[in-house]
């Protein structure tokens, strides 16, 4: 097994930080304090950014980059087994993000993901499972895009022929002569090749999920009952056949309306919907059941532990699922942002403090 360590993050003129140079512990937990505003989430953003080349607070590249500055610069050391690896990163916006390693260009977040892997913890996950099917399809592309890198493609690939496809329909406005049709026919062959492609691969991924998550939740919710997720399509059949059936209602509305960007992941903990039916303090135990599997699965799949991210996400737990979830958190290197004292039964490693986006010495 290679565990995956930051040993050195680096950040020049992003977000509130003019320069800042952070060397976390490499066994163990890294606590990072210091009240709103100061940067706490900020230098996880940072990391998230050395691995996808996102932001996970969905912010474009102008509120990434300082005020005032003309762009933003992210160095990560990371050590990969035995092997180190120099991230850079160079923000600029009005212009594609370029990335290195030690020296040599990366065309894509790919290269990225081979490298540095993290899964991260934030008192938002609480949408994956009360809000809208989008934030539930997201976390497991997010797992097969970590997990398989070369698969994260597909998703890249339907949201580009979904692109096309609806703007095709909306210029048709509702009427379809040979010329057009033939047109269709084209983007319907490409979405069915890409949508079963990506729907098989996240059926398989929900499936192998699903046990990781019952067993953490069991834990965590001290819940004796069942616990199953199950991936639902939008369409019977082939996609192919569903495309070709909903054709006069994609041409009425002007968008397409079957395909694996209308799918859902259903959860179920004590044959209770989860969504639904469970108390909000159940469901933050599903949301944190379903972070924890997706650590572990991708640990199994690529050999390599990634990096623990915890974004003030004991804030909004009571004591027993904030000393449960500490007791299940997985060996390797992590890093927890709080605003107030540490969770019960933590242990931290090494503990700094943010001012307005400085290391308080």
């Amino acid at each position: 097994m290679n565990e995956t360590l930051i040993l050195r993050l680096e950040l020049r003129d992003f977000r509130n930080f003019k320069a800042i140079d952070l060397c976390p512990s490499v066994d163990g937990l890294t606590v990072i304090q210091g009240e709103n505003g100061a940067g706490k989430s900020s230098l996880l953003e940072a990391i998230v950014y050395s691995s996808t080349l996102q932001s996970f607070r969905g912010a474009p590249r102008e509120a990434i980059v300082r005020q005032g500055a003309a762009g933003a610069a992210v160095h990560c050391d990371v050590l990969v087994g035995k092997r180190k690896v120099e991230i850079e990163i160079e923000i600029v916006p009005g212009r594609r993000d370029r990335a290195w390693h030690n020296g040599q260009r990366v065309p894509g977040t790919r290269g990225l993901l081979e490298v540095l892997r993290t899964t991260l913890f934030t008192p938002d996950d609480l949408a994956l499972v009360k809000g809208p099917p989008s934030g539930r399809r997201d976390f497991v592309d997010d797992v097969l895009a970590k997990s398989y890198p070369r698969l994260g493609a597909d998703r890249a690939g339907l949201d580009r022929v979904l692109r096309h496809r609806n703007a095709l329909l909306r210029q048709l406005g509702g009427r379809l002569d040979s010329e057009a049709a033939t047109t269709l026919d084209i983007w319907d062959d490409r979405l069915a090749q890409i949508g079963e492609r990506l729907a098989h691969s996240r059926a398989e991924t929900v499936e192998a999920l699903s046990p990781y998550a019952a067993e953490a939740f069991s834990i965590l919710a001290a819940q004796a009952g069942g616990f199953s997720m199950r991936y639902v399509r939008s369409w019977e059949g082939t996609l192919g056949e569903a495309l070709a059936e909903a054709r006069r209602e994609d041409l009425r509305r002007a968008t397409t309306t079957v395909g694996p960007q209308r799918d859902d992941v259903e959860i179920e903990a004590g044959g209770l919907d989860a969504r639904t039916r469970l108390s909000q303090g159940r469901q933050r135990c599903v949301a944190l059941a379903l972070r924890l599997s997706s650590h572990r699965l991708m640990t199994t799949i690529t050999g390599a532990t990634p990096v623990l991210l915890l974004d003030d996400a004991f804030s909004e737990l009571d004591e027993g699922t904030a000393r449960a979830l500490v007791g299940e958190l997985p060996e390797g290197q992590a890093f927890l942002t709080t605003a107030g004292e540490l969770p019960p039964g933590a242990s931290p490693k090494l503990v700094v403090r943010l001012v307005d986006g400085r290391l308080d010495e």
